[in-house]
């Protein structure tokens, strides 16, 4: 089961119902399966609130996820600030919509086993989001 919830900002344009769909599909071609996944959209002030809380880190971020995942069954929670979405976009000179799918399916990505720290990796998660997002507009 997949929940989108909010804290200081409005449910962003998604629908929801497609984009379950679409996460679960992008799950899938990992051979993953959807357990909990929440969605918690919120502002920059929260999430840098929660990076302080969880993670000890002192700087805002647009995407935070927390893996629970259990074998071949993803559980997390995913938490993205709409305002750092909202400033990449505008940064990259990409659409918003755009940009916020691409945050979306980076957390499950993540739960997939894919990191973006290490070398080498930014490239790999890029490449696994653009695959993502390409059966979005399929």
């Amino acid at each position: 089961m997949i929940t989108y919830n909010t804290e200081n900002v409005k449910m962003p344009d998604i629908k929801r119902r497609a984009t379950t769909e679409w996460i679960k599909a992008v799950a899938a071609s990992y051979g993953k399966r959807i357990g909990e996944i929440g969605y918690l959209f919120t502002d920059d002030e929260k999430i840098l609130e929660v990076n302080r809380q969880y993670l000890q880190h002192d700087f805002y971020t647009d995407i935070i996820t927390f893996d629970y995942t259990e074998g071949d069954r993803l559980n997390g929670d995913i938490v993205i600030s709409l305002d750092t979405v909202r400033s990449n976009s505008e940064q990259q000179g990409t659409e918003y919509d755009e940009e916020l799918h691409r945050v979306i399916i980076h957390g499950v990505l993540h739960l997939c086993g894919i990191n973006d720290k290490g070398p080498g990796e930014r490239a790999i998660m890029e490449a696994a989001e653009n695959k993502a997002l390409a059966l979005l507009h399929a």
